[in-house]
C-alpha cells in the first residue's frame, strides 16, 4: 500500500461534457492517481445571483468574472455524479467529492462516496464541517484561509461530530499558486502540532510543476491533491493550473520514488560496501616477537582487517606470529582476543 495518497482534483476540467469527465477519470487511473475527485454544488449553492462589486471577481485568473456567473459555469451537473460513480468503481479509481453545504453531503451519502473533502473557503463554515464529519467517513480539510486557531477548531468540530479520521492539507490558496507563497515548512509544524492528535497533514498543491508535491512528500505529507485535466488547450475554469495525464504520471512517478528513498530510519551498515571502508594493514613483513610500529603497519583501504579506532592501541604491541606484508592485522595475532 502507497503511504502517499494522490488525488486528481476533476473541479470545472470537465467543460460540462459528462463524456469528457468520464475520459478525465479513465486519464486519472491510468496516470496512478488514487482518486478522483469532483466538487458537488450549484450556484445557488455557494452564493446569490448579486451583480454589485461585493460579487465581482477583482484579479487572477477570474479577473471580471462575476461569482454566480462563475460557479454555474463550473458546476458538475448532480445528475452526472451517480453516473461518474458507478464508472470508477468500474475501473478501480475512488471517486469522491467536495460538499458546499447540507443538501450536497446528503446527495453524496446518497450514491455511496467514501470520504469527503472540505475546501478551503468552507472551512471556516463550522456548520458544513460538523454535518459532514457526522456522517462518520473520513475528512480531509484544506486551509488555505485558515488560520491556527481556525484549523484546531476545525479538528475539534469533527472530533465533537464523533469523527477523528481528519486529514489536513497545508495549501495556499492562489491559483496559480508560486512557489514562493508555498511555505511549505508548515507541513512539518503541522505535523509536530497536529499528528499528536491523530491527525494526517497533506499538500493541495495550486502550483504548475511537480517539485512542490515531491517537497512536500519528503516532509512527510501523506496526501497531495493535484488539479487534473485531460487537456489544457480545453479550457476549463481550472484548466490554467491543472496538469495533463503525462505530467501527472510523472509527478505520481517522483512520488512513488520519493517514499522508497525515504524508506525508513537505519543505520544498518551494508557489510559489501563495509569492505571497502579502511581497517589496519600490515605493510611489511612483521617477525614474530616483533613490535608494531608506524613503520609496519597502516590504516588503508580495504576493510578485512582491525577498526582503525584500535591503532593507537596496538602500537607498541608484540606480534605472537609471523605476519605477511598486506595482511590484516587481527587482535588474535597479538594475543589480545577476537576484534570487535
Amino acid at each position: 500500500m502507497n503511504s502517499v495518497y494522490i488525488i486528481a482534483e476533476m473541479s470545472a476540467n470537465h467543460c460540462g461534457d459528462k463524456e469528457l469527465a468520464k475520459k478525465i477519470i479513465k486519464a486519472a487511473k491510468d496516470s496512478g492517481a488514487d482518486a478522483i475527485k469532483l466538487q458537488t454544488y450549484t450556484a445557488d449553492t455557494l452564493t446569490i445571483d448579486c451583480k454589485n462589486e461585493y460579487f465581482h471577481i477583482k484579479e487572477g485568473l477570474w479577473e471580471g468574472r462575476y461569482l454566480y456567473d462563475l460557479y454555474k459555469e463550473a458546476c458538475t451537473p448532480w445528475e452526472w455524479q451517480k453516473e461518474l460513480k458507478n464508472y470508477a468503481d468500474k475501473i478501480g479509481i475512488e471517486l469522491f467529492s467536495t460538499p458546499f453545504d447540507k443538501t450536497s453531503v446528503d446527495f453524496l451519502e446518497s450514491i455511496g462516496v467514501k470520504k469527503y473533502k472540505i475546501a478551503s473557503f468552507e472551512a471556516v463554515d463550522y456548520e458544513l464541517i460538523k454535518y459532514t464529519a457526522s456522517k462518520g467517513r473520513p475528512v480531509i480539510i484544506s486551509t488555505g484561509i485558515s488560520s491556527f486557531k481556525e484549523i484546531q477548531e476545525a479538528i475539534d468540530i469533527c472530533k465533537s461530530a464523533g469523527n477523528s479520521d481528519i486529514t489536513i492539507l497545508k495549501c495556499t490558496s492562489a491559483y496559480p499558486a508560486g512557489a514562493e507563497d508555498m511555505n511549505l515548512l508548515t507541513i512539518k509544524d503541522m505535523i509536530e502540532k497536529f499528528t499528536p492528535q491523530g491527525i494526517k497533514v497533506g499538500l493541495s498543491d495550486h502550483s504548475t510543476n511537480n517539485e512542490i508535491s515531491i517537497a512536500a512528500t519528503a516532509l512527510g505529507a501523506t496526501v497531495i491533491e493535484k488539479h487534473f485535466t485531460l487537456d489544457r488547450a480545453l479550457g476549463g475554469a481550472d484548466a490554467g493550473f491543472s496538469m495533463n495525464p503525462d505530467e501527472f504520471k510523472e509527478l505520481v512517478n517522483s512520488i512513488r520514488l520519493t517514499e522508497k528513498a525515504l524508506g525508513r530510519v537505519c543505520y544498518d551498515v551494508n557489510e559489501k560496501n563495509r569492505a571497502l571502508a579502511r581497517s589496519i594493514f600490515a605493510i611489511k613483513d612483521i617477525k614474530k616477537g616483533e613490535k608494531l610500529t608506524e613503520k609496519n603497519i597502516k590504516i588503508i583501504r580495504p576493510g578485512f582487517g582491525l577498526h582503525p579506532k584500535y591503532y593507537n592501541d596496538i602500537i607498541g604491541k608484540s606480534a605472537k606470529r609471523n605476519i605477511k606484508y598486506g595482511t590484516p592485522i587481527h587482535k588474535e595475532m597479538l594475543g589480545l582476543g577476537k576484534n570487535v
